[in-house]
């Protein structure tokens, strides 16, 4: 697969950053890895709390990697609803659907059922691989008095994520993201299919 090349709507914000050595309190604080970059190798659990190497997730196929708050925010919940719409069609242009939080590994099948998907969730329960990609920011006590009403599983993460989507290659090299601080605000499936589109047909997408 080829590289991309996008202006992400994070660069403004982060681009003088130098990664930071703590986790920053806000979202608007984070130093992300950039395009070209490698993922780190990391440890996940799926919803059976089976282990399993990042690297060997990835190596199989290219991949579309959500990176999501947690089975408790609204938002993240539409987005893997989205996602699941249109997985026939991310499928078909050969890629694979991989979707990490920090939720405890209890949780992932109830989010799972919940939202109808059928790709794979993993739990990065410690925090530690969205703190070395740099897209992970302190779990305020707000968020985290909002969790405990949700009745999940498990310890509560220190960290959550800014939502974030990367498209990978099997080496685990990134080649497209979507990073927002606004929550709020997530990639729309139509322009994700979009990229995935291009990038067969040009080394660069410009949105």
């Amino acid at each position: 697969m080829k590289p991309l090349t996008v202006p992400l709507l994070f660069m403004a914000l982060f681009s003088n950053n130098i990664k930071a050595q703590s986790i920053p309190a806000n979202a608007e604080d984070i130093s992300p890895l950039l395009i070209g970059e490698t993922l780190p190798k990391a440890k996940l659990q799926d919803s059976k709390g089976n282990a399993f190497e990042l690297n060997d997730i990835l190596k199989t196929k290219p991949t579309v990697l959500v990176f999501y708050r947690g089975g408790w925010c609204p938002y993240c919940n539409l987005q893997l609803s989205g996602l699941a719409s249109i997985e026939k069609d991310i499928l078909a242009l050969g890629y694979q659907i991989v979707a990490i939080s920090p939720d405890d590994y209890q949780n992932l099948k109830s989010t799972e059922e919940k939202d109808t998907i059928n790709y794979q969730l993993y739990s990065d329960q410690d925090g530690k691989l969205i703190q070395e990609i740099g897209i992970a920011f302190k779990t305020s006590l707000i968020i985290k008095g909002y969790i405990a009403t949700k009745n999940q599983k498990g310890k509560t993460s220190e960290v959550i994520p800014v939502p974030t989507v990367m498209i990978v290659n099997t080496k685990g090299d990134i080649l497209f993201e979507y990073i927002n601080p606004n929550y709020e605000q997530r990639i729309s499936g139509d322009m994700l299919l979009a990229v995935l589109k291009q990038s067969a047909k040009t080394p660069t997408v410009v949105f």
